[in-house]
Parts: structure tokens; sequence; C-alpha cells
């Protein structure tokens, strides 16, 4: 049982589905394929701003490329001259019953760690996201993926991290893990600190 269930959610739209339950996506192929165009290539940057205004499907998209890479695996077997590299998927789309988008859905992949604004000791959201999230996101990506497969980060949403949190995610973006990916949402991408900008690659 989800202890966490019964709690206000910061990133859900009261009447529905939350985006981490949410499957299909419409009206953003284009930014997938930029996506997806980024991984086929290696060229997957650690960090990503999703921009755009607030409905879109800027949270599901996040959700969709966690899915994906996390369902990726680790980095191809171990021949004679090393591993062999992981071709890229064509598609974000994820079989019905896929393992990691249970695990999602549950709230217990642990490859996936989502930052957003916590409760406070009232039982009430707060209105920022605080340097104490990013502190905890520091522990998740101090340990190591057992598998050497992917880890995301879904920051939903960026404009809400205060000065303090925004620099502590800036070193991250600054010093990334590997195969890490970390993924923002931005409503106002025009608010947010610029050198945590200038360190995402962006997809409208």
């Amino acid at each position: 049982m989800n202890d966490t269930a019964d709690l206000p959610e910061p990133d859900r739209i009261p009447g529905i589905p939350h985006p981490r339950e949410t499957v299909r996506l419409f009206g953003q192929d284009a930014a997938e394929r930029g996506f997806l165009a980024a991984w086929a290539e290696d060229r997957l940057h650690h960090g990503w701003l999703l921009r755009g205004p607030r409905g879109v499907g800027k949270a599901t998209l996040a959700y969709r490329i966690a899915r994906a890479l996390i369902a990726d695996g680790p980095t191809g077997g171990g021949g004679l001259f090393g591993p062999e590299p992981a071709q890229a998927p064509e598609t974000l789309d994820m079989p019905a019953d896929c393992p990691v988008a249970a695990r999602i859905r549950a709230q217990s992949e642990p490859r996936l760690m989502v930052l957003r604004r916590s409760i406070n000791d009232r039982g009430r959201l707060r209105t920022q996201i605080t340097i104490d999230e990013v502190r905890g996101l520091r522990r998740f990506l101090g340990l190591s993926a057992a598998d050497g497969g992917w880890r995301a980060v879904i920051v939903d949403a960026a404009d809400e991290m205060n000065a303090n949190a925004a620099n502590g995610l800036l070193k991250l973006l600054e010093e990334p893990p590997a195969r890490t990916v970390l993924l923002l949402v931005s409503h106002a991408p025009a608010a947010l600190v610029p050198t945590i900008r200038s360190r995402c690659r962006s997809l409208d």
C-alpha cells in the first residue's frame, strides 16, 4: 500500500489522470521526434528543458521519456571488445505489460525520482520546491544503478524552485552523473536561472 496515496499532489490536475498514469500523448510528435533523434545519434543530453504553456502535455512527455529510458535497461552485453552500444528505440510507446510502467504508476520505480513541492508539517503543499528536496535528489544520484541502466529525474515544475533549490540543481547540471537524464518541466522558462537554461537542451 502506498502511504502517499491520499496526500495532495502539486502536479495533478483535478479530475484527470496524473501524467505518470497517462499512456498516450497527442500533439507533441515533434518534441518526441527531437528527443528520439538525439538518442539515436548518441547525443542524449543530460539535461532537458520541456517548455510550453500549462496543459499541453509537458509532464506526460517527461514520464514517457523516463519510462523509455529506464526500460531500455543496461548497456548491452560484454563481448570480446566490451559492451555493445544499445540501439535507441524508434518510439516512446511502451507495451501494456511493461513492468517499468507499472512501477512508475505505483511510484515504486527505484531509478526514477520526481522533484516537486513537498508537504509541510501541517499536511499542506509548500508553495516552492526547497533545497531539502534537492538534497534528497543528491542522495538518490549518489546511489549507482546496479545494472548500469539509465536513471531519470523529473522536476515538475522547475519554475517552482526557490533560489537555493535552483542553485543546488545547477550544481548537478554542471557535474551530471553518468547515464542520468534530468527532465525539467517549465511553464515559464524565462523565469529560470539563465545558467540552468544554458545547461539544458530545450524541447518546445
